[in-house]
């Protein structure tokens, strides 16, 4: 008898713990759509990390992959802010701070393609004046 409550005990016990744990963590779902059709993103990366209070990144991180979907979840995220980026192939890299503040979470990130790079070797509209909008020469000062 003293076995069985003993047993009972540590069941409630481990019970409490469990649901108190469960209290300060959250379920996040995500879902990585291509911005331009809203397609899926298969295996893109999706790094979680943990801001502290003065807003610097916590060091180390969590890393998972979208399925075929573009669907990826995470149970066990702390209450607190999280700083989420997600990485795929041809897509510029996509990154907000979130706050896990409720029991679930649902994230949908759309990627974009990447944008094409600057370059003061190449011309661009509006860049140089013409010839004829250029100033005179002030012929007023010595030369």
């Amino acid at each position: 008898m003293r076995k069985l409550v003993l047993g009972f005990a540590i069941t409630v016990l481990l019970a409490s713990v469990a649901a108190f744990a469960q209290d300060d963590t959250a379920m996040l779902n995500f879902q990585v759509l291509r911005d331009y059709n809203g397609k899926p993103i298969r295996n893109a990366s999706v790094v979680m990390h943990p801001v502290q209070k003065n807003g610097k990144q916590s060091k180390g991180g969590l890393q998972i992959k979208t399925d075929g979907e573009g669907k990826a979840s995470f149970d066990g995220a702390p209450y607190g802010k999280l700083r989420v980026q997600v990485l795929a192939p041809g897509f510029q890299t996509f990154g907000a701070d979130y706050d896990i503040d409720k029991p679930t979470l649902e994230i949908t990130v759309k990627m974009k393609r990447p944008a094409g790079q600057y370059s003061i070797y190449e011309e661009h509209p509006g860049d140089k004046q013409d010839e004829k909008s250029a100033p005179e020469p002030d012929s007023t000062k010595p030369q």
